[in-house]
């Protein structure tokens, strides 16, 4: 991040502290036109899911962070949308990503996750691959006739490495669409949180019976704290008063620390009142970022390939190595460990049973609110890209 980045993103957070703090002495928060329906089918219809897959399948997608693949050699793999993907650092220091899908009969080429290679090989038929993507070795080949090594090298996707992140573009992504102008406003929030310098402390994957939109709803909602997490997150974050930026496709939530709304009722001097905010980068469609003073939580939610009761959601925990003292990784397990319990004992319960409503009752509808603008986001941009399809 350049100095005078810094200086805009610090102004920035001046003036949504100062949003917040109104807030909070007036008993208001950032309000949307109006209220807005949507049907509950959206969670339970195979079509709806479909369109939404397309949808995905056109935007930049966030497969892994720098990270993961420090150094030449080093991979990881990752499934997105139902493309087996091998991600390697190359050595000039570039990223490359291929199809995990070996030219001769299909089978994958790395089935380890993560770890570091010369050259990668089936385990069907012996074809080994070197990190480039280029065919390396084919067992047997004199007995192949015919075979054109050049033209049997692994297929490569369309790949940009970008504010920490590594981003791939499906086939079916516009060609003509540039990563910074698909981020849009959200590009230089990215770039702030130097995530090209974050390792991965702590890696959870997760297979919920819940459609990935609820995930992303209840990641993001401003009014459920005191009331779904009272005796934990609840005791922490303010509810009911928050800021909203609007992105264009993304947006970004800020709410209060309780103990702002305590300071600011008890009268006491604040200095950097910014560091009682908590923050929500959502990059459309199913990217959260969290920062928090230790680490950044780091959200992806994807949803199922057929069924629309099911997703699967990566969370990460990002960390400066630098900085990563025995104090602080305490501090940040016990981030994971408040975070495991909202999640797992109540988030995730919570929206399993509106799963189940909605798949019972699949021609009622769900409100949200003008008060709760950033849930109702998604859904709008979600609408906004359907239109675009037609």
């Amino acid at each position: 991040m350049q100095d005078g980045e810094g200086q805009d993103m610090k102004i920035e957070l001046d003036t949504i502290y100062r949003r917040i703090v109104d807030h909070l002495e007036n008993g208001t928060t950032d309000m949307a036109a109006d209220s807005i329906e949507v049907p509950a089918a959206h969670f339970t219809d195979t079509d709806h899911l479909a369109r939404e897959l397309e949808v995905f399948r056109r935007q930049p997608l966030a497969a892994a962070t720098s990270m993961e693949v420090p150094e030449p050699g080093s991979f990881v793999t990752r499934d997105i949308l139902g493309v087996p993907l091998l991600i390697v650092r190359q050595k000039d220091g570039s990223v490359g990503v291929f199809r995990n899908m070996c030219r001769h009969r299909g089978g994958k080429v790395e089935q380890g996750d993560k770890g570091k290679k010369p050259f990668f090989v089936c385990a069907y038929h012996g074809w080994s691959f070197k990190g480039d993507g280029s065919l390396r070795g084919v067992p047997f080949e004199e007995q192949y006739g015919t075979l054109d090594k050049g033209c049997r090298n692994l297929f490569s996707v369309e790949a940009e490495e970008r504010h920490g992140l590594i981003w791939i573009k499906l086939p079916q992504a516009p060609q003509d669409l540039s990563l910074a102008d698909y981020l849009g406003e959200a590009d230089e929030r990215l770039a702030a949180y130097d995530i090209e310098r974050l390792t991965v402390f702590m890696d959870q994957k997760i297979d919920l019976d819940i459609n990935w939109k609820l995930v992303m709803d209840g990641a993001i909602d401003v009014l459920h704290p005191q009331f779904l997490h009272a005796e934990g997150v609840g005791k922490l974050i303010q509810t009911g008063a928050a800021v909203w930026l609007d992105l264009g496709r993304h947006g970004q939530s800020y709410s209060a620390r309780k103990r702002l709304a305590r300071k600011l009722k008890a009268g006491e001097p604040i200095d950097k009142g910014f560091r009682y905010l908590t923050g929500n980068l959502m990059i459309f469609p199913n990217m959260s970022v969290i920062p928090t003073p230790d680490h950044i939580e780091h959200w992806t939610v994807w949803p199922h390939l057929t069924d629309p009761g099911k997703c699967h959601v990566h969370i990460r925990f990002l960390t400066d190595p630098a900085k990563l003292t025995d104090e602080v990784a305490a501090r940040i397990n016990r981030s994971w460990d408040i975070l495991r319990q909202a999640a797992t004992e109540e988030d995730f319960p919570m929206e399993e049973m509106i799963q189940a409503n909605a798949a019972a009752l699949p021609t009622t509808d769900f409100l949200y609110g003008a008060n709760e603008v950033p849930t109702q986001h998604l859904h709008l941009q979600m609408a906004r890209e359907f239109e675009a399809l037609t």
